[in-house]
């Protein structure tokens, strides 16, 4: 990671948020779920620090590691899933019909993907996400630090500053936790999540905003002779957002944009379907469409979740950031 990219990461200078609560979970937290504080110094030893890093290793891995049998693995596991189950966290939107449909609000360990037309609101989203994860948790925020990767120069920092108005927090202090860090290239918005994963690791973050994650790669790889290549290298990108959100305990939420579909059957004027194919399709575990309603009112469907009925939610775009609809 060059030292730019660094200085660049470090762009806004960051207070410390106050009671700063654990970001993701220790490894030394299976010690009450009953296991041996000998096996836990093994796991350590072997790189293994939080219990959401514990499960991206495969069993087969873990009994590798001296000392550790199948069935203490088997324990290990068991622990590990129900420390990390009960981290999950859900980010207010601003919008309670939106919360509703999204089933308490943007989910921290997993990827959230919104695609729509321009100024359809995913870019306003991100926004009042910037400062709704700093809310205490009691006010259904995230109290972490936001991350703000921005490959289209959409980021507004006086956006930020009616929006923490709204929310009654102070806008100096709400910019101050945002870092910042715009992306030129898709092999810098892939060193910059590198950089982020080592930040992460240090200090409380619970929210990572991609804004647009496909742009750079319709922009590095034209014709159809690099389609594979784009899609191997946003593949790799993807993969990276999704262990940071998960080791992390991190809501990804990341735009996209949409592109004319041919196949999309003659009763429909204006097919429109989300850009980067399967591969994309595959790493959002929540898809939402968004379209534009009457006036600043905006349409969000979801699109595909695995836990979510296929309904919608309308809502506002205010100066104080996403509210419900008004009548």
């Amino acid at each position: 990671m060059k030292a730019e990219d660094m200085n660049q990461l470090q762009l806004v200078e960051r207070e410390e948020i106050d009671d700063e609560e654990e970001l993701f979970e220790a490894i030394d937290k299976l010690i009450s779920q009953g296991i041996n504080s000998g096996d836990v110094k093994k796991l350590q030893d072997a790189g293994i620090y939080t219990c959401n890093g514990l499960m991206m290793h495969t069993k087969k891995h873990l009994t590798g590691i001296k000392g550790l049998s199948e069935a203490k693995v088997d324990k290990i596991c068991e622990a590990a899933e129900k420390i990390v189950r009960k981290a999950v966290i859900r980010i207010t939107t601003g919008s309670q019909a939106l919360d509703e449909l999204l089933g308490g609000g943007v989910e921290t360990s997993c990827i959230t993907e919104a695609f729509g037309e321009f100024r359809s609101g995913k870019t306003q989203l991100a926004h009042t996400l910037c400062v709704s994860t700093q809310l205490p948790t009691n006010m259904n925020g995230g109290n972490g630090k936001v991350a703000y990767i921005d490959t289209e120069g959409t980021f507004r920092p006086d956006r930020i500053v009616p929006i923490a108005e709204r929310f009654g927090m102070d806008p100096g202090a709400v910019l101050d936790n945002i870092i910042y860090a715009r992306a030129y290239t898709y092999e810098h918005q892939y060193n910059l999540l590198l950089g982020l994963a080592a930040k992460m690791s240090e200090e409380p973050f619970r929210l990572l905003v991609v804004d647009s994650v496909i742009a750079l790669f319709r922009v590095d790889f034209t014709g159809r002779g690099e389609l594979a290549e784009r899609q191997q290298k946003l593949a790799q990108m993807l993969s990276r957002l999704t262990k940071i959100a998960e080791e992390f305990n991190v809501a990804v939420y990341m735009t996209n944009q949409v592109i004319a579909d041919p196949g999309g059957g003659v009763f429909i004027s204006d097919p429109k379907k989300p850009a980067g194919g399967h591969v994309l399709a595959h790493a959002a575990t929540i898809r939402l469409m968004f379209r534009k309603g009457k006036g600043e009112q905006r349409v969000c469907k979801v699109f595909d979740a695995p836990n979510l009925p296929e309904a919608e939610a309308v809502f506002q775009i205010t100066p104080g950031g996403i509210a419900d609809a008004k009548d």
